[in-house]
This record gives structure tokens, C-alpha cells and sequence, in this order.
């Protein structure tokens, strides 16, 4: 009786055992199995081509200021960066003492001529009046009035020189050529500048110039008076414009043609030679159907998706029409709206495989704007 308890029990464990592992076990190959996958609903929503440049805040004028005829130690310089000089205001001076003496000197020499040649034509004037007697002679006569025109000559080149030298005067002192800003001070006093040396640069930002350059296939599509969207990576501000002008030709090495954009700034807050984005809008709207970027594999004009269809998976491959952003655009009479597209898992799936989805919500870029 015992040994028939011990061995029945024994039974009665291995069958519970035996049952708890093959109730585990799956009887279903996994080719047959559904494979779990995320899908969004196409939406139906318009392409609208766009084109994006990146350009660079320009002020409207820039000036570089410094010495253009002396070469001088810089006495003083009386502003600094973000000043707000107006036109002939005096902002730095040179140490220009001996350019002054010497221009001192050949105007006091111009004097001494001037008055020789005053003498000298007086002179020869005299002595023409003798010559009607015949109480000197003709050679005297033609050598008193060459003297004194050779005196004029040389006042007239002293006088020339005495202008130079006025000007490598007036050269030391440095003003503003326009209203405007101060954007560098590259000079301090002590520092020796030469013809062409840059002290400050002023620059005048009531009007400031978008430029970028654009292909050659993009000629048609940035002419002027062409709306534009701008974004100043600076500020993070946004501004609406038109296309001010467009060269008439393409640049001989980069084949890209120029563009700029005016925008007023009366207000002064767009700090220039800084980046903007722009962007427009080219052609017309087309009809389209929207995905996610993700949900797709692009090759050229083809895009290739899986579509669900009574828990089935199947392969697709339709016409691209445009790209914005995060989304595809399809054509609408291969994908209508609506279609449940695979987006999470797509790369393990082949055609006809079933599958068990889970949807989430999706809306195109544009849409969100």
C-alpha cells in the first residue's frame, strides 16, 4: 500500500510537471505569428516647394577709418565700440607735428615767391615800356619778362605742394563720413598707423542687406520683389521681406548667382555680419499625401512603404512628390488619405506578413505651424 502511494504520487507530481511545460510551449511558428508594429493615418495635405539659403546680415554702409597720405603715432582715439557718431565728427587724431612744420614751410616759401614774382613781372613791365625808346635792348627785355614767368611757374608749383601738404594735414585728423555706429577699434594711442592702417570701422545699420548667393537653377525662382521668410539666428527674430535685387549673372567659378534683400532697421537691433536663414515658397501648391519621413525608404523619386491592410502587411512603392522637414509627400492616387502606414518596426517586416498594430496620432510639419 505504501510503495503504491509513493509511486502514484510520484506519477501525480511528473504529470503536473509535464502539463505546467508544455502548456508553455509555443505551438505556432514565429514566420506565422503577427508581428507587433506602430502606424499612422496618411493625411491629405498640399506640397508647396520651398527653398532654404543661408545669407549674412550686411550694414548698409561700412567705412574703414585710418590715415590715407601720413604715416603718424595715434595721439588720440575718442570713441569705442557701440558709439554713435554723426557725420565730420572728429573720432581719433594722429601726431602729425612735422607734417604741420613742413607745411608751414612751403607756405611761407610760396610767400617769398609770390612776392619776387610780384617784383620781377613788375620789372618787366618797366623794361617794355623802355624798349619803345630803344633805351634797352630787345634780349634784356625778353630775359626780364622770362624771369618773371619763370618766377610764376614756381610760385604756381609751390602752391601745389602747399596743397599736398594741406591735405596730409587735414589727414591727421580722422572724422566720420556718415552717421553711423562704431564697430571695431582696432588702434590706441601710442600705436604707429600708415597710409591704409585701420583705427575704427563705423558702420550704418538703418537699413541693413541680406545677402546670400543661390544656384544657378534657382535664377527663376529669387527674382526681385519675390516674397521671403527670415530668420536672424542672432536674435531669434523673424521678418517678412521681398528680394531687393538679383545679379544679372552667375559667378564664373561657383556657377551662384547673388541676392540681396534690404530690410529697415530704424530701431538698430540687428547686429550685422551675422547669419539669417531664408526661405520661399516656389511654385504652386500640389496635391498631396503626408507621411513621416521615417515611415519610408526614398530611392530617387520612389518611395517604398508598407501598408496595413486587414492586419496584413504589404509593400508598397509610389511616386515621390516633395520633402518638407520630417515629411514625405506621396501621390495621392498611389497612397489616398487615410491609409494606415507602418512607421515603428517596418524594417522587419516583408510583404504579406500579418501584424498587430498599435496606431498613434501624426500631423505634417506644416500642418503644425
Amino acid at each position: 500500500m505504501i510503495l503504491l502511494g509513493a509511486v502514484g504520487g510520484v506519477l501525480a507530481v511528473g504529470g503536473m510537471l509535464y502539463t505546467r511545460n508544455t502548456s508553455r510551449t509555443n505551438h505556432v511558428s514565429l514566420s506565422e505569428s503577427a508581428k507587433r508594429v506602430s502606424t499612422i493615418a496618411a493625411v491629405s495635405h498640399p506640397f508647396q516647394g520651398t527653398r532654404r539659403y543661408v545669407g549674412t546680415v550686411e550694414p548698409w554702409v561700412e567705412a574703414s577709418i585710418g590715415p590715407q597720405l601720413v604715416s603718424a603715432y595715434v595721439a588720440t582715439v575718442l570713441v569705442r565700440p557701440g558709439a554713435i557718431v554723426k557725420h565730420n565728427d572728429v573720432i581719433a587724431t594722429l601726431d602729425c607735428r612735422n607734417t604741420s612744420a613742413i607745411s608751414k614751410q612751403v607756405a611761407e616759401q610760396a610767400r617769398a615767391l609770390d612776392a619776387m614774382s610780384t617784383a620781377a613781372a613788375n620789372e618787366s613791365t618797366r623794361i617794355n615800356s623802355l624798349l619803345q625808346g630803344k633805351y634797352v635792348s630787345q634780349n634784356e627785355a625778353e630775359s626780364k619778362q622770362a624771369d618773371a614767368a619763370s618766377k610764376q611757374a614756381q610760385v604756381a608749383a609751390l602752391r601745389a605742394q602747399l596743397a599736398s601738404t594741406t591735405l596730409q594735414v587735414d589727414d591727421c585728423v580722422l572724422r566720420a563720413p556718415f552717421d553711423g555706429e562704431v564697430s571695431e577699434r582696432n588702434m590706441d594711442p601710442g600705436a604707429f598707423a600708415r597710409p591704409g592702417s585701420q583705427i575704427v570701422s563705423v558702420v550704418d545699420r538703418h537699413l541693413v542687406r541680406i545677402a546670400t548667393d543661390v544656384p544657378e537653377d534657382d535664377f527663376d525662382a529669387v527674382a526681385p520683389e519675390t516674397p521671403v521668410r527670415l530668420h536672424l539666428l542672432a536674435t531669434g527674430r523673424d521678418v517678412v521681406a521681398k528680394i531687393s535685387r538679383r545679379s544679372p549673372a552667375a559667378d564664373r567659378e561657383t556657377r551662384t548667382a547673388h541676392i540681396e534683400i534690404d530690410v529697415e532697421d530704424t530701431s538698430r537691433v540687428m547686429p550685422v555680419w551675422t547669419t539669417a536663414e531664408i526661405s520661399l515658397d516656389v511654385g504652386a501648391p500640389i496635391p498631396a499625401t503626408a507621411i513621416p519621413l521615417s515611415a519610408a525608404s526614398v530611392h530617387g523619386t520612389k518611395a517604398s512603404i508598407f501598408v496595413v491592410d486587414n492586419a496584413t502587411a504589404r509593400l508598397e512603392v509610389v511616386n515621390l512628390v516633395g520633402e518638407t522637414g520630417g515629411s514625405l509627400f506621396l501621390d495621392p492616387r498611389a497612397l489616398p488619405a487615410g491609409a494606415n502606414v507602418v512607421t515603428e518596426g517596418r524594417t522587419v517586416l516583408s510583404d504579406g506578413d500579418a501584424v498587430a498594430t498599435a496606431t498613434d496620432k501624426w500631423v505634417p510639419d506644416e500642418a503644425a505651424k
